[in-house]
């Protein structure tokens, strides 16, 4: 139940029914016309733009429509007020029924309330994290996994086919630097002195990968040229490192559909398909590139290359797709990739990249535009830094990692829970604060305790209704005489309470699972308000004494509450409490 959407449909069929009778004239395109909050809530509980946005294409003033509209409006029993304000705007206020039985919708639909049938089954691709295969996952990492699976777990329940992909970068020279490292722990571990030049990756982490080289390979390694071990030293260290990562996203609670692996594209052909396909369209040309904008680098030289026609897409240049040597660049198996995922039939692509990515963007909306003839979207959402903090201090790096703090370190601190809840507390492209200390503490400025004990709460106020012998199961507390919950504080919360289908079409539309965060904090805030005005007005609080039935009535509001606390918390992989310790 989406009461917002009601209420629309309901403007909907009123204009309609206004253009066959010729109030209004026919044809008008009605999908701008949205029901919203006011920005005032004392002027109402809805809003429409209606009026506002059909006035110029029907040749007619705004609050004409409006006060036309208004009076069809207040002939449907759930309107009671309908009042036009300023140049057109109106402003609708409902029957405390309506409010009243959505109480009982709630904890008819339970987990489902709020789901919608917004995606409609489209097939949509998530690619998150993708890091390097050379070591632990850092604390960069943590946010991009995190916001990745509560994205792909909101367009989930918005109704869309949702699959969770790591691309796994085991193409480039990063891996190779990975094998002469681990070669070097491998040499360690037959009691050698390990040569850890500058460039290659200091992290203990390295230690077990060289003794497992060691119990596979013996001695027979030593002192071979890097031309005989490199490929199955690679080879073995990746497989090692995808193992640990797969380990750190469980950590996190974090699970794949599908890994997809770069060095899978080169010598099958897939990456000269995908460019003959470019070709074939007029998008790859031999030519030299302008020079850099600003001071030209002193190696700078005009050069023939393999380009791509970006800007034919809406990009700033074009862009290589080959080297001068004859070598694929960086972007040509990128193209390759998220051909493959067109190719996959996927209705949409969503790429999660660290913020020192922000000039890959363009390139590649270009490419999957070219590459699908623009029928699918490229949405790239880029993640900020995150900064820790513990006893008012930057935290030390890890010495396991050697130059960054892990995820493991992260989750050892705070919870898997609490890192995943804080860290979907800002926006992705905002710089985020995680301070260890902040994050333990329980005060209303710690957001994943003060959602988790507006759940404890209602979870209190049930047992406490059980033990007074009032049943409270979800079937009994839907039938309640729901007419009881006239206060004015009841009626805010159950407002709260219709804003969740509707916040979750939005977050959808954005994909921004960062507005389930704020919204839960803002109902959390809404129930301990609640809460504590039943401290002092007694009517209020949830069991009454002796009152069963407006016991059920209330305990039916509070119940309501926790099944979309459980629900929006399930979106950020969160288990909501039972209790607080």
């Amino acid at each position: 139940m989406n009461l917002f959407n009601d209420i629309r449909a309901l403007v909907i069929r009123s204009l309609e029914d206004m253009a066959a009778e010729g109030t209004l004239p026919a044809g008008l395109d009605l999908s701008a016309v949205a029901v919203e909050p006011p920005r005032d809530a004392a002027h109402g509980d809805m809003a429409t733009n209606a009026a506002m946005v059909l006035a110029k294409p029907a040749g007619m003033q705004p609050r004409a429509i409006a006060e036309a509209l208004a009076a069809r409006l207040l002939a449907d029993s759930r309107v009671t007020l309908a009042e036009v304000a300023g140049p057109g705007f109106l402003n609708l206020r409902l029957a405390p029924g309506v409010w009243q039985g959505l109480v009982g919708a709630v904890l008819t639909a339970g987990a489902g309330y709020g789901r919608s049938t917004l995606g409609a089954g489209q097939k949509v691709n998530v690619e998150f994290v993708s890091a390097n295969p050379t070591g632990p996952m850092h604390v960069g990492h943590v946010r991009g996994a995190v916001f990745g699976d509560a994205l792909a777990a909101l367009l989930g329940f918005a109704g869309y086919d949702v699959t969770r992909e790591y691309y796994i970068n085991d193409g480039g020279a990063q891996v190779d630097v990975l094998a002469r490292s681990a070669y070097e722990r491998y040499r360690e571990a037959h009691g050698l002195e390990p040569e850890i030049r500058e460039g290659l990756y200091p992290g203990d982490y390295l230690i077990p990968v060289g003794e497992a080289l060691k119990a596979k390979y013996g001695a027979s390694l030593l002192d071979k040229p890097e031309t005989d071990w490199l490929v199955p030293v690679r080879e073995f260290a990746t497989t090692a490192m995808m193992a640990m990562i797969r380990e750190d996203l469980a950590t996190l609670g974090v699970r794949m559909d599908v890994y997809s692996s770069e060095k899978a594209l080169y010598g099958t052909g897939r990456i000269e398909a995908a460019i003959d396909r470019l070709r074939g369209m007029g998008l790859i040309y031999e030519g030299v590139l302008e020079p850099p904008k600003g001071k030209v680098p002193d190696d700078w030289e005009p050069r023939e290359q393999t380009l791509f026609r970006s800007t034919a897409h809406g990009d700033d240049v074009d862009r290589p797709v080959k080297k001068s040597d004859g070598a694929w660049t960086y972007f040509a198996p990128d193209i390759a990739y998220h051909w493959d995922k067109v190719e996959r039939g996927f209705d949409q692509l969503i790429d999660v990249l660290g913020a020192d990515h922000g000039g890959y963007v363009k390139r590649m909306k270009a490419v999957v535009t070219a590459l699908s003839n623009g029928r699918v979207p490229l949405d790239v959402k880029l993640i900020q830094l995150v900064k820790l903090f513990k006893n008012g201090e930057p935290f030390k790096m890890s010495k396991r990692a050697g130059t960054f703090v892990t995820l493991r370190d992260v989750v050892e601190q705070a919870g898997a829970e609490v890192t995943r809840f804080v860290m979907l507390t800002r926006k992705n492209d905002a710089a985020l604060d995680f301070d260890f200390d902040k994050v333990l503490e329980q005060s209303k400025d710690n957001p994943v305790f003060y959602v988790q004990y507006a759940h404890a709460r209602v979870c209190s106020v049930l047992r406490k209704a059980r033990e007074a012998g009032i049943a409270c199961d979800d079937a009994t507390l839907a039938a309640a005489d729901l007419a009881r919950l006239d206060h004015p504080a009841e009626l805010e919360l159950i407002r709260r309470l219709a804003e969740w289908p509707r916040l979750i079409e939005i977050a959808a539309r954005g994909h921004e699972p960062h507005r389930v965060a704020f919204y839960l904090y803002d109902l959390a805030s809404d129930l301990h308000g609640h809460w504590n005005r039943g401290n002092e007005e007694t009517s209020l609080r949830f069991v009454q004494e002796g009152e069963v039935e407006t016991s059920q009535a209330k305990i039916a509001l509070a119940r309501a509450v926790a099944v979309v606390i459980s629900a929006g918390l399930g979106i950020l992989g969160v288990t909501p409490a039972e209790e607080m310790r």
